[in-house]
């Protein structure tokens, strides 16, 4: 019977020791375990706080580009204006020009002492000084501002 009680104290003990191993190891495993938990978070932390950082750039890019985008738009549009309207001036001075032309012709094959030209009139076609007026366009005037 002693040696029974004797073996069943050895058996306690070992169960003992394997109980108190198996908790110290399960204790370490779920140190391991939080402490790769922590690295994974603090990796997103940083990959997040990068990912805000490229962001924030892409968006003032955007709108630094969208910036220009408007000035060159404006620009252009000013410039649309002043080409029409440059054109429909050298329209304008084609058609005098031809009309000058036509009635040069007119005059040298006719009496030219019956001719009496209009010394200052705004008809006088000879007296082009009228249409010397600077034609000015402002983005105000293209944006009705």
């Amino acid at each position: 019977m002693l040696q029974n009680s004797g073996s069943e104290e050895d058996v306690q003990v070992l169960m003992d020791q394997r109980k108190r191993k198996r908790m110290i190891s399960n204790r370490e495993s779920a140190r391991r375990s939080r402490m790769r938990k922590q690295k994974h978070l603090d990796d997103l932390m940083a990959q997040m706080a990068e990912l805000k950082k490229e962001n924030n750039q892409i968006i003032t890019s955007v709108n630094i580009t969208s910036q220009h985008y408007m000035n060159v738009e404006a620009e252009n549009s000013v410039l649309r204006a002043q080409a029409d309207e440059l054109s429909n001036r050298l329209q304008s001075l084609n058609e005098i020009a031809s009309f000058l032309n036509a009635s040069n012709g007119v005059f040298a094959a006719g009496d030219s002492s019956s001719f009496n030209e209009p010394t200052d009139s705004f008809f006088n076609p000879l007296n082009l000084s009228y249409l010397n007026q600077p034609i000015m366009a402002s983005a105000a005037e293209m944006f009705h501002y």
